[in-house]
């Protein structure tokens, strides 16, 4: 399981992210990604049911990094080559 969907499962079932997206192994870019993935989770429990919740972190997180990394690497700011 990626880190996203890790803490986007913990975060749905009311878990509380401890320090910051960096204390968590996440980037800036997955963090944003979190943030959207577990706000979709908390609809679909709240319309359809846990199960439906926990498909879609999977499904969302997945497509979600594999179009913000689909370049390979961070896509501005001063650590770019």
């Amino acid at each position: 399981m990626s880190a996203v969907g890790y803490w986007a499962h913990e975060m749905l079932d009311g878990g509380e992210p401890y320090g910051d997206y960096q204390s968590m192994g996440l980037s800036n870019r997955q963090y944003d990604i979190l943030r959207q993935v577990v706000e979709a989770a908390r609809a679909a429990k709240r319309t359809q049911g846990v199960r439906a919740a926990e498909e879609l972190i999977g499904r969302q997180a997945r497509e979600a990094c594999a179009e913000g990394y689909r370049d390979g690497g961070p896509s501005h700011g001063p650590w770019r080559s």
